[in-house]
């Protein structure tokens, strides 16, 4: 991370990094993080704000003496709090002559190609504008971020689809240790971490704050996954209008993540890789399972041996070699029907006999390799570029 070149940044900001001691909205701490983010802005860089928070800013509203710890409650406090949040932050972004745009999320919105691509296109056309995103997960009706994480992965998510420079997670820790630094005064904090291990992951452990549900854990996972997309990550804290200044400029308080994949995967690929849900799956024999991993190539029906489940064309597919190793996944051009005819056949035959002109199952341009262990680290990283 530098300020050298301007960037396109995620800020996650967390709960507990937005409420008072009594678990309410701080409105003191969101301003000066808008202070941070607004300096971001000057400076030239492109940001959204992924940010928790609703929960926080309704529940007083509802009149819960403290933060309600029922799903029903946790979710009607984020329904009244969702305005509100939005309201505090507008309030405040004003003042910097900023505008902010409310975006409410949920794992369907990725998993939906349409959903996902027209979230894609509304978050670079906000940023066109000059307008400044703030994301939160939907809590209202998604069971799931009340439980997994505290915007933690949405925020990686987010990261990736708008192909972002860099991911900065705001907490109230400052970064990662070899133990626990409220109980250990010889707690060693990391600075830099190039690579994110089992043994890193076993130190994040899994407690998160009273007023969040994302530890250390969480955190670490969403890292692990942005950095899978060539998106470089922070987990820390910091103080003043310069704390996300200095964080690109290496001088953070918390853990730096360098990513080892510098060309993330484009948006569609993404949605291919991570969140389309499969339909059904291909069996290929050997040599077009080294065709698709090694050569570069789209998938023929020649090369197919079985067809699982019942799909349409268009739709996404596993495609696995005939031990059931799982190769990647892709779109596919033929129905399920059309492919039991077809496999095996050549182009040809697909031409003639089926009168399907473009003769493909799978192009390579909707095609994602996944993680195959026989395939060292480079060449991985080649074939799920292509």
């Amino acid at each position: 991370m530098d300020t050298k070149k301007k960037h396109r940044i995620v800020v996650k900001i967390g709960s507990s990094s937005l409420t008072n001691p009594t678990g309410g909205l701080s409105r003191d701490k969101l301003g000066e993080h808008v202070s941070a983010l607004a300096a971001l802005r000057e400076a030239g860089h492109e940001v959204i704000l992924v940010s928790s928070g609703a929960v926080a800013a309704g529940f007083t509203s509802l009149g819960y003496p403290s933060r309600p710890v029922t799903l029903e409650g946790k979710q009607s406090a984020a329904a009244v709090g969702q305005g509100l949040l939005i309201q505090a932050y507008n309030d405040e972004l004003r003042t910097y002559d900023l505008t902010g745009a409310q975006i409410l999320l949920t794992r369907d919105d990725f998993s939906k190609r349409n959903r996902y691509h027209n979230a894609h296109r509304t978050l670079n056309e906000l940023l066109k504008r000059g307008v400044l995103p703030i994301v939160n997960e939907n809590d209202c009706v998604a069971v799931d971020e009340l439980t997994f994480g505290d915007n933690d992965m949405l925020s990686a998510l987010v990261a990736g689809f708008v192909r972002a420079d860099d991911l900065i997670i705001l907490t109230d820790t400052d970064g990662l240790y070899d133990a626990d630094p409220r109980s250990n005064p010889h707690a060693k904090k990391f600075t830099l971490i190039e690579d994110i291990t089992p043994d890193i992951e076993a130190l994040a452990g899994g407690a998160g704050s009273q007023v969040g549900t994302g530890g250390m854990r969480s955190k670490i996972n969403a890292a692990k996954f942005a950095l899978s997309l060539g998106i470089d990550v922070f987990i820390g804290t910091g103080t003043g209008a310069d704390k996300l200044l200095d964080t690109l400029n290496g001088k953070g308080a918390g853990t730096y993540f360098r990513n080892q994949m510098k060309a993330p995967l484009k948006a569609h690929k993404q949605w291919i890789a991570f969140h389309a849900e499969s339909d059904g799956r291909i069996e290929v024999d050997a040599g077009a399972a080294h065709a698709l991993l090694h050569e570069g190539k789209s998938l023929l029906p020649s090369g197919i041996t079985n067809v699982a489940g019942e799909f349409m064309a268009g739709q996404v597919v596993e495609v696995t070699d005939t031990t059931g190793r799982l190769l990647g996944k892709g779109e596919v051009n033929y129905s399920s029907a059309q492919l039991e005819q077809a496999k095996g056949e050549s182009t040809a035959f697909c031409r003639e006999k089926l009168g399907i002109h473009r003769v493909e199952a799978v192009h390579r341009d909707n095609w994602v390799t996944l993680n195959i262990e026989e395939i060292n680290k480079q060449d991985y990283k080649e074939e799920i570029m292509q």
